[in-house]
């Protein structure tokens, strides 16, 4: 049967394929690919596993006293039947073979597949049934996870899923798994939960693969290898669409397809107004790998490397300097010379680390995380952490352009304490007989404070760059994660503009270079807008570049620029900036 589910459409575009659960809500487990010729040796971890549960059970119920009710032994014999049964390690075992997953992935999906039978069953002691299901794959997994050491190396090849391609289905997905992900099999990915900032958001886009997130309902909804169409325009999922349907979508996604590749064709042009404004559009990245990307794209820089991703997946383990560097100088070499901004570890609200201690627990589970220990206050908190990051940047420094940017600053004592400890830095760096050159220095503005406070800051910094997902989450009270409140996240809001538009015109008058490196600088629709306020940096992901590039190829700042203020002062921003839009590109047409 054919039926939807809405949510909030993130990254444009369509995929079609088949659905794979990960993460399930009763089972949480590692979700991973095994190579061909590990196929086996997988399915005989699984198997191993169930007999170590068989032999388990079975001893228990040899060694039942005489006084034991009757009814556990029954139960004990309900679940060594279900373990023999052939749709529980038979259906695994065929996941692992035909789609590659890892023994504990297979028995989850399976789990689902399995549970969804048992709830449409008519019979109430059967449908209760399930629970012993759940007890006995939560068994399995534990005699898994104790062989654990003898598992096959995790790999996330591109071409194991066969010919169909396939798309993820989740409750949310952690910016961790998000980036294991990366360059996996997917083609799309859709989550329960989430808003269009959210960072399972952020990181489709930079995929450039469609996306919906804030479902509510889709990872219970949607069954283990049902077709699916992610429709990343409207929000709209299409589970089970008819041949008619089904065909329509296609021929969307190829005419997509066309547009992409009319657009690459832009890669190597220069980002020059109508009326002779040159723009820098840079990229924002989150590996050291990506860096290729961006060259490709046409970036004439990176705006934005994501340090953080460098700190995930780690089992606690924090990286060390030479790893850290040897990372930025392996994006500081990919980009030949152009500029690379790294932002300073930026962890807490969606982006937590594996290692926490008591108190930042408490903080990232019981109070607001976006309002807590994270970012530039983690980093103040960690002064020996800090101090081996900035030594690893301007160890890179000596290889190019480098430079540091600093996420969430509100106070001038905080920059106080940055300059501090670049000032040791640099001093320890030249005890050690360890090149670098000069690193700019520059604050991102995304809190309030930072942006009305802007021209103190300017005193002590190189540049800034405007964050506006973290900007507009402050400015107006919202978690951008949470789609309970996604409706209320607007970039169009007046107050945001009024912050961005005042951040970039001080930061000019004070002859700071400013970019935006948020989601707006990547977003077409806002092109026109930022250019009328006087931005000439743009920061996005490199899948962005294009579009955004043909935009600024058909604009005319002057013309916008005149209209801002009617923007600005005007009670609905977007209708006034799509009519101010109309009439510049009206005239613009006449002149050219």
């Amino acid at each position: 049967m054919s039926f939807q589910v809405f949510g909030i459409a993130v990254s444009r575009g369509v995929a079609i394929g088949r659905a794979v659960l990960v993460a399930s809500s009763r089972v949480d487990v590692a979700h991973y690919f095994v190579p061909p010729g590990e196929i086996q040796a997988e399915i005989d971890r699984l198997l191993r596993a169930r007999d170590a549960v068989v032999h388990e059970l079975a001893t228990l119920k040899e060694e039942l006293p005489e006084d034991a009710p009757h009814e556990l032994a029954a139960l004990l014999d309900v679940h060594l039947m279900l373990l023999h049964d052939e749709a529980f390690t038979g259906g695994a075992s065929q996941w692992i073979v035909e789609r590659h997953y890892n023994a504990e992935w297979a028995l989850s999906a399976q789990l689902e597949v399995l549970a969804r039978q048992f709830d449409e069953m008519e019979d109430d002691y059967l449908r209760e049934r399930k629970a012993d299901l759940e007890q006995l794959v939560e068994r399995v997994l534990g005699a898994l996870a104790q062989e654990q050491g003898d598992a096959p190396t995790p790999v996330t090849p591109r071409d194991f899923a066969g010919e169909d391609p396939l798309l993820l289905v989740a409750a949310d997905i952690a910016p961790a798994d998000m980036i294991q992900f990366k360059r996996s099999v997917f083609r799309g990915f859709i989550t329960d939960i989430g808003g269009k900032t959210s960072h399972t958001a952020i990181v489709a886009r930079s995929m450039d693969i469609p996306a919906v997130v804030g479902t509510r309902e889709a990872s219970r909804l949607i069954m283990q290898d049902d077709w699916v169409i992610i429709d990343g325009d409207a929000g709209t999922v299409i589970v089970n669409p008819s041949p008619i349907v089904l065909e329509e979508y296609r021929f969307r996604q190829r005419q997509s397809e066309l547009e992409r590749a009319r657009l690459g064709r832009l890669r190597h042009t220069p980002a020059v107004t109508l009326d002779g404004e040159h723009i820098e559009l840079h990229a924002n990245i989150e590996m050291p790998a990506d860096a290729e990307a961006a060259v490709e794209s046409g970036a004439t820089g990176v705006g934005l490397f994501r340090s953080e991703f460098l700190f995930m997946n780690r089992d606690g383990e924090l990286p060390s300097e030479e790893e850290q560097f040897a990372a930025y100088k392996a994006a500081v070499v990919a980009m030949k010379g152009m500029p690379v901004t790294i932002r300073t570890v930026d962890v807490g609200a969606d982006k937590p680390l594996d290692r926490l201690s008591i108190n930042e627990l408490r903080h990232e589970h019981v109070l607001n995380p976006a309002m807590g220990l994270r970012a530039i206050r983690w980093s103040l908190a960690e002064p020996s952490m800090f101090r081996q990051q900035l030594r690893a940047i301007y160890r890179a420094s000596a290889f190019g352009k480098v430079r540091l940017l600093i996420p969430m600053v509100a106070h001038l004592s905080e920059v106080r304490q940055i300059l501090d400890a670049v000032r040791k830095v640099q001093q320890q760096l030249t005890d050690a007989g360890h090149a670098y050159t000069r690193v700019e220095l520059g604050v991102m503005i995304e809190i309030p404070a930072a942006a009305v406070m802007l021209p103190l800051l300017l005193r002590h910094v190189d540049f800034v760059s405007i964050g506006t997902n973290d900007l507009i989450q402050y400015t107006l009270a919202i978690d951008r994660a949470d789609e309970a409140v996604a409706h209320l996240y607007d970039p169009w809001h007046p107050a945001v503009l009024q912050l961005i538009s005042q951040s970039i015109a001080q930061a000019r008058s004070a002859g700071k270079s400013v970019s935006v490196c948020g989601e707006m600088a990547g977003d077409p629709v806002f092109t026109e807008l930022l250019l009328a306020m006087g931005l000439r940096s743009f920061s996005m992901h490199p899948s962005q570049i294009p579009a955004v590039k043909q935009r600024i190829l058909r604009a005319d700042s002057q013309r916008m620029a005149v209209a801002l203020p009617r923007i600005l002062e005007s009670e609905d921003p977007q209708a006034a900036a799509d009519k101010e839009l109309a009439l510049a590109r009206g005239g613009a047409a006449a002149v050219h």
